[in-house]
């Protein structure tokens, strides 16, 4: 009986070529008007878009209108990617057409001691077969030295990260690779480098203007939450929270400004505990007009805006500030409870 020919097995100097069972393609498509007047698709007809898109590639998983006017449409399969590729005008508004610069790739962390002494250029080779683009090793400096780690971060051609990689016989998992917030050396600011910083020259340490912090000894204060400590602190809200929407950005594969508007939703306001603002909406009010007092329970407006609108739970009297989690949202109604402690009250007194 046959049960067909036998693969060869993951031993030490075999090699087997995955491309093929890899088979990835770019998913990400970014389509640009061409104009001579910088038009862009702000102002054209979705309705024509859309028709268009389907009519040459079939119908595209997403289709969004980025910030610049542009297009970005994702596909589902590597004939789409071809055809979206020949697309040359959408009706009778000339394109280009080309994949999408950073989407179509993604970074992931492996750790293995056996590598240290690997160079990242061997290791990039022997790994491209499993769609490794580039490697960098991560180092740290001790004592005024840097020094090598058994941390590697990989980027790989596909947006969507293996679970794990094999490096010769060994068998390595793949962690999501979130990068710290970028902070410009500059300002203090996040967001940008200092070679494309046009802030103005802050002190890391004081948040004072006009001097660096190399010999500053003034009292700690951060440019950003305006907290008792230096700007390049790990303890800062603002660090933390930066650091959370570059997960959620990466995690999630949607746009920097969309993660970090639904990290701002969930995050309540620098200050303001939940226990302040109960002891805001409790106090007694020193009005004399019964017509105002009732102003005195309403959160402050910084307040309203933490907390994100829940339209399926009921209206508290109290407001809450706490950041809304997916437990939270997913919580039984309560409701019915207090029905039933109604029912035996009701009963009760009838008896």
């Amino acid at each position: 009986m046959s049960y067909g020919q036998k693969k060869p097995g993951p031993f030490s100097g075999q090699r087997t070529d995955t491309n093929s069972k890899r088979n990835n393609f770019p998913t990400f498509f970014v389509i640009q008007r061409i104009s001579n007047c910088n038009e862009t698709f702000h102002g054209v007809s979705p309705f024509l878009v859309e028709k268009s898109i389907t009519g040459s590639v079939g119908d595209a998983k997403s289709t969004k209108k980025l910030r610049s006017g542009d297009l970005l449409v994702e596909v589902e399969s590597s004939k789409q990617a071809k055809e979206i590729t020949k697309l040359k005008s959408l009706s009778t508004i000339p394109v280009t057409v080309k994949p999408h610069a950073t989407l179509n790739s993604s970074k992931g962390v492996i750790s293995c001691g056996e590598l240290l002494n690997e160079s990242e250029e061997k290791i990039t080779e022997e790994l491209k077969s499993q769609g490794v683009t580039h490697v960098r090793r991560i180092t740290i400096r001790r004592d005024g030295q840097l020094l090598n780690t058994k941390h590697l971060i990989l980027t790989f051609d596909s947006n969507k990260l293996p679970e794990h990689i094999k490096a010769g016989y060994m068998r390595l998992s793949v962690r999501t690779y979130i990068p710290n917030p970028l902070r410009c050396f500059k300002c203090q600011r996040f967001g940008h480098s200092k070679t494309s910083c046009r802030g103005t020259l802050t002190c890391a340490r004081c948040a004072e203007v006009g001097h660096e912090s190399t010999d500053c000894t003034r009292t700690e204060k951060c440019v950003n939450c305006k907290g008792e400590h230096t700007s390049f602190s790990r303890n800062c809200f603002a660090w933390k929270q930066e650091k959370e929407i570059i997960s959620t950005k990466i995690k999630n594969q949607i746009s920097y400004q969309e993660a970090r508007k639904l990290i701002k939703s969930r995050t309540p306001t620098p200050g303001n505990s939940y226990v302040s603002a109960v002891k805001k909406s409790t106090a007694p009010s020193t009005q004399t007009n019964p017509d105002v007092s009732i102003s005195s329970n309403k959160p402050p407006d910084s307040i309203a805006r933490a907390s994100p609108p829940i339209t399926n739970l009921p209206i508290l009297s109290s407001p809450s500030v706490s950041p809304v989690i997916e437990e939270t949202l997913a919580s039984p109604d309560l409701t019915d409870f207090t029905l039933v402690k109604s029912r035996k009250k009701l009963k009760k007194g009838l008896a």
